[in-house]
């Protein structure tokens, strides 16, 4: 492992092969590479800490290098340790100066530490994927909400998390829902989601999907997705719901469907 004041990452010496993967990757994210132009130029960003715990991957550090071009003062660790590309991780280092404190299969003594670490820089914004940032503010880092002027949450199960805490009345800082988006829905849910669930099955038993009997629980936009792609793979597909009108929608769909 590497670590420093800057990260702490699994290998330093990856940094040349990440930024390659990171290079690639803004490819095919046009926009991105807009606003990103945009934000050099007018600095909006200036003189803002922010925090974030996010996949670290080769899309986020896109993310991360836009961030950085607009002023921000950024920190990163990752949201989900299984998803952590060491290489970009390290990339983001040595190659652009963002501190990252993210390690493929960190165990959950080494996550805390990292959310815990990236908490010390005393951001005035959060960007959180799965509420751990935020939750551990609320719970373990009070004294740091006065400065914060609100956060961003990227997926379902965080959004989930934010709204219990907004009935409870413990919420203290706005948090913008990136994860109720339209966009985010359909392009990321739908499609992504759809391909990497398939693409994690096929890594992981490398069977032949057409002629297989796919059950998919739930028929949402994460759902439809998958229950799209296995079915142009040549898969039978059967979607179980307990909204009846999602269950008929995967019908008209062309699925079979079981309301339960």
């Amino acid at each position: 492992m590497t670590t420093s004041t800057h990260g702490d990452v699994f290998d330093i010496m990856l940094a040349p092969r990440g930024k390659d993967r990171i290079e690639w990757a803004a490819k095919d994210m046009p926009v991105l590479r807009i606003i990103r132009e945009r934000f050099a130029k007018d600095m909006p960003l200036k003189g803002v800490r922010m925090s974030g715990c996010l996949h670290i991957t080769t899309e986020t550090a896109n993310l991360a290098i836009t961030l950085k071009a607009g002023g921000a003062d950024l920190v990163l660790c990752a949201s989900n340790p299984l998803s952590t590309q060491d290489d970009v991780a390290a990339a983001l280092v040595h190659e652009y100066g963002v501190p990252t404190f993210a390690i493929k299969g960190e165990d959950k003594k080494t996550y805390y530490r990292h959310i815990n670490t990236v908490l010390d820089h005393k951001p005035n914004m959060t960007m959180d994927d799965g509420c751990d940032l935020v939750s551990t503010i609320h719970t373990a880092r009070t004294e740091l909400i006065p400065a914060i002027i609100g956060g961003m949450e990227e997926t379902t199960t965080g959004v989930i998390r934010l709204r219990s805490m907004e009935r409870d009345g413990v919420l203290k800082f706005p948090v913008l829902a990136v994860n109720e988006s339209d966009t985010k829905h359909m392009f990321d849910n739908r499609y992504g989601t759809g391909q990497s669930v398939i693409d994690a099955i096929l890594r992981a038993t490398n069977i032949l999907l057409a002629g297989r009997t796919i059950v998919v629980s739930g028929y949402g936009w994460c759902g439809r997705g998958l229950a799209s792609r296995a079915h142009g793979m040549g898969a039978n597909v059967i979607i179980t719901e307990v909204d009846p009108t999602h269950a008929l929608e995967a019908i008209m769909d062309g699925y079979r469907s079981c309301l339960g």
